[in-house]
């Protein structure tokens, strides 16, 4: 490919799902339920190049079929962090520390990723997009971790981001990017447990929680359980979005 033909290709902004909350929220004289996402995600997307587009959850007697019209002009999905998934979507009982579950979003966001691996599109799931992606190969989660590795680590304080150190598979996603040892931005209380079909842990915390998978066969379908739109470190989102340019056409980006 020649010189021109490459910065064409990297001109190109490809269309960004991002998983959006459904909460009461309050801004000027209002308070009602609202479409949200904290804006890191949506700046991070933006300077890498992509064009990012909210996608906030929808009920539907026809989930699937909405949500495959939703997932189809997009060139990547992005599964955005959030609260706690209801354990029954991984066949477990709930427990105490279960808390603010949405089965709307679960709902949502399931048939969001469902639609996507099977238009083979690139897949980051940030957080809780991580254990979702599990869930929905199958697998299941600590539902608190401090009773597993004696300690709250990955969630100091509310509000409170943890630095949490890694190891990372030099020769898998997201290591090939980020080196075999970093410092992430952590704030989660649960974690993946049993593996999910066709998924490779690719990262654990040094307390052995596991930080990152892969699902094999796929060029990007990645999950991180920290939070990358919190650091300065854009590699994983740059990726992203070259992953998202592949094969696209110049008519299909803005």
């Amino acid at each position: 490919m020649s010189a021109p033909d490459e910065q064409s290709r990297d001109n190109r902004r490809p269309l960004i799902g991002i998983s959006a909350y459904r909460e009461v929220a309050a801004w000027g004289v209002w308070r009602q339920d609202a479409a949200v996402l904290p804006y890191a995600y949506v700046e991070q997307v933006a300077r890498a190049g992509g064009v990012p587009l909210l996608i906030p959850p929808v009920d539907s007697p026809d989930l699937a079929g909405v949500a495959a019209a939703c997932v189809a002009p997009l060139h990547a999905l992005l599964l955005a962090g959030g609260p706690d998934i209801d354990p029954q979507h991984y066949a477990a009982q709930r427990q105490l520390a279960t808390v603010e579950v949405r089965p709307q979003r679960d709902a949502w966001e399931l048939a969001l990723l469902d639609a996507a691996l099977d238009r083979d599109i690139p897949v980051l799931g940030i957080c809780r997009g991580a254990q979702l992606l599990n869930i929905a190969r199958g697998g299941t989660l600590h539902q608190h971790l401090p009773e597993e590795i004696g300690h709250e680590s990955h969630r100091p304080a509310p509000a409170e981001f943890g630095p949490v150190e890694i190891t990372l598979e030099r020769d898998a996603l997201p290591g090939s990017l980020l080196g075999g040892r970093i410092s992430v931005p952590c704030y989660h209380h649960q974690a993946i447990h049993e593996l999910g079909r066709g998924l490779a842990v690719t990262a654990r915390a040094l307390d052995g929680t596991v930080e990152a998978v892969e699902l094999a066969g796929r060029a990007f379908v990645v999950g991180v359980q920290w939070h990358p739109e919190q650091d300065t470190d854009r590699r994983l989102f740059d990726a992203l979005i070259a992953a998202a340019r592949v094969g696209v056409t110049e008519e299909e980006c803005v």
